[in-house]
């Protein structure tokens, strides 16, 4: 991977942008790739980076975009081949027939990358630090704020208010308002029950904060806190990045080549051909060159 590429992931990781790692590992002759091209894709069909050409790359985005929607990491090995493939497929092998192919199969591994479990954390006190050092360490995207304005994310699973009586008010009452799937206040027995008091919450909203936070595990240092919350967390399946309502990694429409057959991703970079009142989506600019020249070979008229 070029270094650039490589920068670009890592800012897409930190930005919390999920994303496809496209990664050749096999390459036929005569196809323009080569094992260890890469690029990365991304949830609107954009391709940063080379994994082939034109008829490849919408096979790709097709899958990318199927792997995103899913929500979840995972990976496929996709196989690309020019004519009906007689090769056995591994498990976790996508075989697709692209016509479209000038020769030679392409094996590309995909892997989705998605945005950690965000848990934010209100404190600047030593559980809120190892709350961070141990959610790193479990593969949690910690973020600490000693700051009680600061907003919680929209997309946190979890907000932990560690502060020692310091500004919780406001923090659970946002956190609350979010409809965030674990909330947590670290604090005594008898304080949390004040705190719950004091919120004056409707009926079934107290049970959705959780005081004394984490798992009764008898922690007593900071280190053990951290663990018995983390623990909590994933004894509730509180997993995986949470999307707002408003904005998912939407189903992936897609709409059939008239050309070749193929089926494409229709998102913003897919080619396309308005005729006859409708808009054509093409793989490449060869099936939609043909097309322009003789809409009617392909059926413009159904």
């Amino acid at each position: 991977m070029s270094f650039d590429l490589l920068a670009r992931a890592d800012r897409l990781r930190t930005g919390r942008v999920p994303f496809v790692l496209a990664t050749v590992v096999r390459a036929e002759r005569p196809t323009s790739a080569r094992p260890g091209d890469r690029a990365v894709i991304l949830a609107d069909g954009t391709v940063e980076g080379f994994v082939g050409g034109a008829c490849a790359v919408a096979t790709l985005r097709a899958q990318s975009a199927a792997l995103l929607h899913a929500g979840v990491p995972a990976s496929t090995l996709l196989r690309i081949a020019p004519g009906p493939d007689p090769g056995p497929a591994a498990p976790g092998t996508v075989i697709v027939d692209n016509p479209c192919l000038s020769g030679g199969t392409l094996e590309i591994f995909l892997e989705a990358v998605m945005p950690s479990t965000l848990v934010h954390v209100l404190g600047d006190t030593p559980i809120a630090r190892a709350l961070v050092a141990v959610g790193a360490a479990a593969g949690y995207d910690v973020q600490a704020s000693a700051d009680p304005e600061a907003p919680v994310p929209a997309d946190a699973a979890a907000v932990v208010v560690a502060s020692h009586g310091h500004d919780e008010l406001p923090v659970l009452r946002a956190a609350l308002a979010t409809g965030v799937p674990y909330l947590a206040l670290v604090a005594s027995p008898k304080r949390g029950a004040a705190v719950v008091a004091e919120l004056d919450l409707p009926a079934g909203q107290a049970d959705r904060l959780k005081t004394p936070a984490g798992l009764d595990i008898g922690a007593r240092t900071p280190g053990e806190v951290a663990v018995s919350i983390l623990a909590e967390l994933v004894s509730r399946a509180v997993a995986g990045p949470r999307r707002p309502a408003a904005d998912p990694v939407a189903e992936p429409p897609t709409a059939t080549d008239p050309v070749c057959g193929m089926t494409v991703a229709t998102g913003p970079a897919t080619l396309r051909y308005q005729h006859a009142g409708r808009t054509w989506h093409f793989c490449a600019a060869g099936c939609r060159d043909a097309f322009i020249a003789d809409p009617a070979r392909y059926g413009s008229g159904r």
